[in-house]
C-alpha cells in the first residue's frame, strides 16, 4: 500500500511538472533560509561551550555605581589586586587567573645574536596571562607546557603564529621574539621598553567559536605586568586598565548567588571608603552575549537578535507552506475527477488524505535537499558578509539532521494538512461533472488570508530593512563637528627624543605635499578606544561627579581637524602638559553656561599628578560613535602619550601622497611597522555590525517577496481556473482585455492594500523601538512607507498579469465550451 501511494504521488508529480517545480522552488528556498539561520544561531550560540568546565567557571565583573546613585554600569576590568587577592582570601577557588588583552604591539623576530630579523604587528591576540588559565578553559599544546607561564618572560604562540613567525612551529620552541606593548591606566599611555621572551610552547589552532582569540600568550608578570610602580602590581585597588580582568573556578559545591555575598563582604573591606564600586560574578556562557561588559573579541551578538533571526526564519518558512497550500488548492480543482473517480473506486478520505500528504513529503523531501545545496553554496558568502567562520556538514553535525528531518515533518504537516483536507472532501458526483468549486466563507477565502498575511511579513521586512539602511546611511553622512575627508592615520610610537622625532616627521611630511600633521594619542572619534578620567575642578576637594574622556593631543591637532573655539585660545607647543581643552559638555556638566567661566581654572587629573589651567573651549563634536551622545572633554599635550599621527592628504594626488609617507616612515623608524588607516574607514567600522545586518536583511526581504509573489501566482492560477467560462461570457458581451486583466488585478490590489496597512503599523511600532537605541537617529519618514507599498504593488501587478493576461487572451469559444 505504501509502494502504491508513492507511486502515484510520482506520476502526478510527473504529470504536473510545472506545479511541481514551483513548489519545490518556493519551499526550498525557505528552508534554505531557514537552514542559514539556523547555522548562525548555533554557532554564535556555542561560544566558548567546548570547554569541559564550562558550567563552573566565571569572570569578574565590575559594578560601577555612579555619583547619581540612579545608574549603575557594568565593566569586565577589576583592580589589579583582586586576582592574587581572591586567590589568598578563598583558597576553596580551585583556579584564578589574571588576564590582560593587550592591543597594537610590535613584535620582532630576532636571530642568536639578538640583533632583529622580522617586525610584526598584532593589533589584537596578545594575552597576559598565568598557567591557572589553561587549567580552566581547554585550549590544547601542540608542544611545550603551560606551566612555563609561571615563569616571566615565557611566551606560547599558536601554531599559525609560529608559521607566520619562523616558517615551521616544530622549530619555533626556544626561539627570542621581543615584545614592545604599551598599556593604558586612567588618562595614561604606558610604554616599557622591548622585552626578550622565550618560547615554551605552541598551542594548537584556537576554535572560531570562542572569545579568547589567542595568538601570543604571554607569562603574567613579565614586563609592566610585574611592575610594581607603574605597572600592574600595584597594590591599589582603585588602579586598573581596560580589558585587564579576572577569571576563575568555582568548587562543584559552590554557587555564585553564594559567594557574590562573600566577594561583595571582602571588597568592601579592601577597597577605600570612597570607592562605591561592587563586584558580581558572570557565568562563561553569558559573555558573548553582554554588549554592556563586552569581551575580548569583540564580538557581541544579544539573545534579542537571536529571537529576531528566529522569528524571521519562522516567518519566511511560514510564507513557503502559505504558496504550498496556494499553489496545491489552486491545483485541486485540476484533480477533482481523479478524486472523483477514486471515491467511486471505494477510496476513503483518510486513504485520500494518505496519498496527498505523501506527495507533499515527497517535494517537501526534494525540497530539503535543494535547499541542502542552496545552503552549501551560499555559507561562503555568508562567512565572507557576516566575517563568520560557518560551516555546514551533515555527517559530523548531527543536530543539523535532527534540525532538517524537523523541518521536513513541520513543513509536510504545515503544507500538506490542508490541501489534503480540501481535496479528500470532494462530492464524487460533483467532481465527475466539473463542477467542482473551491469553498469560502463569507466571501474571503483562507487562500486570500494566507496572501495578505504574506505580504504583512514581506513588506514590513522591507520597511525594516529601509529603516536600517537609512539610519547607516545617516551614521555615515552626520556631520560629526570636525574634518574627517583625505586624513589617514598611521600608527607611531614615541621613544626617547620624545618631541625631537615628531618634529622632523612633520617636517618631512609638510615638504612631500602634505597638508596638516598632527600627533596625538588618538583620533576626535573613537568607539572603545577612549580613555576617561576622574579629576577635580578649581581645587575641588572630591573628584567630580561624572569623568571626562582624555585625550593627548599636541598644537595642531585643533588645526589638522579643523576644531571650533567658542572661548580662550589653542594649546601652546609642548612635550608636557602645561594646559588643558575642554568641549562644551565639559562646561555644562559642571553646571556653567558661559564657556568662558571655566578658563583659568585648574583641572587636576591622575590623582593630582596633572594640574594645569584650562585655556580654550572647543565647540561640541561627536567623540564617540553615534550610539552614544557625546562626552565631557579634555586634551592636553603631552609626547609621551602620542600614539599616533594624523595627516591630512592632498585629495589632487592621494596615491603619490600615501607613498611618501610610507618611504619617509620605513626610513626614519626601520623598527616600527608602517600602519596606516583612513579615518573613514575606522568610522564606517563602528557601525559594521548594523551594516552587515542591514546587507543580511535585504537578502531575506527580497526573498520573502519572491516567495509571496509566488503565493500570488498560485491564487491567480486559482482564479483563473474558476472564472474560465466568466471570462468568456464577458468577452462574448463586449469585455475588452484590459477589463478582464483590470478585474483580475483588482481583487489583488486590495488584499496588498490590506497587508501595506497592517504591515505599516506593525513595521513602524518595531522600527520607532529599535531607532529608541540610538541617540542620533533618523525619524521614520513617510516616504520609506510609501516605496514598500509602492514597490510591492508594481511587483504584485507584474506577477498577476502575468496570470491575468493569459486568461484573457483564450478564446472565448474555447472558455465556454470548457466542462
Amino acid at each position: 500500500m505504501i509502494k502504491n501511494y508513492f507511486k502515484i504521488a510520482w506520476r502526478n508529480l510527473s504529470r504536473n511538472k510545472g506545479f511541481a517545480i514551483v513548489n519545490i522552488t518556493g519551499l526550498a528556498a525557505g528552508i534554505a533560509v531557514c537552514m542559514i539561520i539556523f547555522i548562525i544561531i548555533q554557532f554564535q550560540t556555542s561560544y566558548d561551550n567546548f570547554h569541559a568546565k564550562k558550567d563552573r567557571i566565571y569572570r569578574v565583573l565590575t559594578e560601577s555605581h555612579h555619583a547619581d546613585a540612579a545608574t549603575i554600569t557594568y565593566g569586565k576590568s577589576v583592580p589589579f589586586p583582586m586576582p592574587a587577592a581572591l586567590k589568598t582570601e578563598f583558597p576553596q577557588l580551585e583556579e584564578v587567573a589574571p588576564v590582560y588583552a593587550s592591543h597594537n604591539d610590535e613584535l620582532q623576530v630576532v636571530d642568536a645574536t639578538g640583533t632583529g630579523v622580522k617586525n610584526f604587528k598584532e593589533q589584537s591576540g596578545v594575552f597576559y596571562t598565568s598557567p591557572a588559565f589553561f587549567k580552566m578553559f581547554n585550549f590544547p599544546l601542540l608542544a611545550g607546557s603551560y606551566e612555563s607561564l609561571k615563569d616571566p618572560d615565557n611566551v606560547l604562540l599558536t601554531k599559525e603564529v609560529a608559521e607566520n613567525y619562523f616558517g615551521d612551529w616544530k622549530t619555533a620552541v626556544g626561539k627570542i621574539i621581543k615584545i614592545k606593548g604599551y598599556y593604558s591606566m586612567g588618562a595614561g599611555l604606558f610604554q616599557f621598553p622591548a622585552t626578550p621572551l622565550k618560547v615554551s610552547g605552541i598551542l594548537a589552532t584556537i576554535p572560531a567559536n570562542t572569545d579568547f582569540q589567542l595568538k601570543l600568550v604571554v607569562a603574567y608578570g613579565t614586563d609592566f605586568t610585574g611592575d610594581k610602580q607603574y605597572g600592574f602590581n600595584q597594590p591599589l585597588w582603585n588602579q586598573s586598565a581596560p580589558d585587564f580582568g579576572c577569571y576563575m573556578l568555582l568548587p562543584q559545591n559552590m554557587s555564585a548567588e553564594n559567594f557574590n555575598q562573600q566577594l561583595s563582604a571582602f571588597t568592601r573591606k579592601v577597597q577605600p571608603a570612597d570607592n562605591k564600586d561592587s563586584y558580581i560574578l558572570q557565568p562563561i556562557n553569558a559573555v558573548h552575549y553582554d554588549a554592556a561588559a563586552g569581551n575580548y573579541s569583540g564580538k557581541i551578538i544579544s539573545h534579542q537578535l537571536i529571537n529576531v533571526l528566529w522569528l524571521i526564519a519562522a516567518f519566511i518558512l511560514l510564507i513557503a507552506c502559505v504558496n504550498f497550500i496556494n499553489l496545491s488548492t489552486a491545483q485541486a480543482v485540476n484533480r477533482a475527477k481523479e478524486v472523483g473517480v477514486r471515491k467511486v473506486l471505494g477510496t476513503n478520505k483518510s486513504q485520500l488524505q494518505i496519498q496527498f500528504v505523501v506527495e507533499t513529503f515527497m517535494i517537501v523531501t526534494v525540497a530539503v535537499i535543494l535547499a541542502t545545496g542552496i545552503t552549501l553554496l551560499a555559507l561562503p558568502y555568508i562567512n565572507q558578509l557576516l566575517e563568520l567562520s560557518l560551516s555546514f556538514s551533515i555527517l559530523s553535525n548531527p543536530t543539523v539532521i535532527l534540525f532538517l528531518l524537523v523541518v521536513a515533518i513541520v513543513v509536510t504537516a504545515l503544507a500538506g494538512f490542508y490541501p489534503s483536507i480540501v481535496l479528500s472532501r470532494f462530492n464524487p458526483v460533483t467532481a465527475l461533472k466539473s463542477k467542482q468549486a473551491a469553498n469560502t466563507a463569507g466571501g474571503i477565502s483562507l487562500r486570500r488570508g494566507l496572501v495578505v498575511f504574506q505580504f504583512i511579513i514581506a513588506q514590513a521586512l522591507i520597511i525594516g530593512t529601509l529603516t536600517i539602511v537609512q539610519q547607516m546611511n545617516y551614521f555615515m553622512k552626520q556631520p560629526l563637528g570636525f574634518d574627517k575627508d583625505a586624513i589617514v592615520n598611521v600608527a607611531f610610537r614615541a621613544d626617547s627624543t620624545g618631541g625631537k622625532m615628531t618634529d622632523y616627521l612633520k617636517q618631512q611630511l609638510l615638504s612631500n605635499g602634505i597638508q596638516a600633521v598632527s600627533f596625538s594619542s588618538n583620533t576626535p572619534v573613537e568607539d572603545n578606544n577612549n580613555m576617561f578620567s576622574n579629576f577635580k575642578f578649581d581645587h575641588a576637594a572630591k573628584d567630580a561627579d561624572f569623568q571626562a574622556i582624555t585625550k593627548f593631543a599636541d598644537e595642531d591637532y585643533v588645526p589638522t581637524y579643523k576644531l571650533q573655539l567658542v572661548a580662550g585660545r589653542n594649546l601652546q607647543p609642548s612635550g608636557w602638559t602645561r594646559e588643558f581643552l575642554v568641549n562644551e559638555s565639559f562646561v555644562k556638566s559642571l553646571g556653567f553656561k558661559n564657556p568662558a567661566d571655566v578658563l583659568n581654572k585648574e583641572v587636576s587629573i591622575m590623582g593630582g599628578l596633572i594640574k594645569c589651567p584650562v585655556v580654550g573651549v572647543l565647540k561640541d563634536f561627536n567623540n564617540r560613535s553615534l550610539r552614544q551622545d557625546l562626552s565631557p572633554l579634555l586634551i592636553a599635550t603631552n609626547s609621551t602619550m602620542y600614539r599616533q599621527a594624523s595627516i591630512k592628504l592632498s585629495t589632487t594626488n592621494i596615491a603619490s601622497c600615501m607613498q611618501a609617507i610610507k618611504k619617509i616612515w620605513e626610513t626614519t623608524l626601520p623598527n616600527q611597522v608602517y600602519d596606516y588607516r583612513f579615518l573613514d574607514d575606522k568610522i564606517e567600522s563602528f557601525y559594521k555590525q548594523e551594516s552587515q545586518l542591514a546587507q543580511l536583511y535585504k537578502i531575506f526581504a527580497a526573498i520573502a517577496i519572491f516567495l509571496s509573489c509566488l503565493g500570488l501566482y498560485g491564487l491567480a492560477s486559482f482564479m483563473a481556473v474558476q472564472r474560465t467560462k466568466e471570462v468568456g461570457i464577458r468577452k462574448v458581451l463586449g469585455a475588452s482585455e484590459g477589463s478582464i486583466v483590470y478585474l483580475f488585478s483588482r481583487e489583488f490590489i486590495m488584499l496588498v492594500i490590506i497587508a501595506f496597512v497592517v504591515a505599516s503599523v506593525v513595521a513602524w511600532y518595531f522600527m520607532h523601538n529599535w531607532l529608541q537605541n540610538y541617540p542620533y537617529r533618523i525619524s521614520l519618514s513617510w516616504w520609506m512607507f510609501i516605496l514598500a507599498g509602492a514597490g510591492t504593488m508594481l511587483i504584485t501587478l507584474m506577477t498577476v498579469s502575468f496570470q491575468a493576461i493569459k486568461a484573457a487572451i483564450v478564446n472565448p469559444v474555447k472558455s465556454l465550451k470548457a466542462d
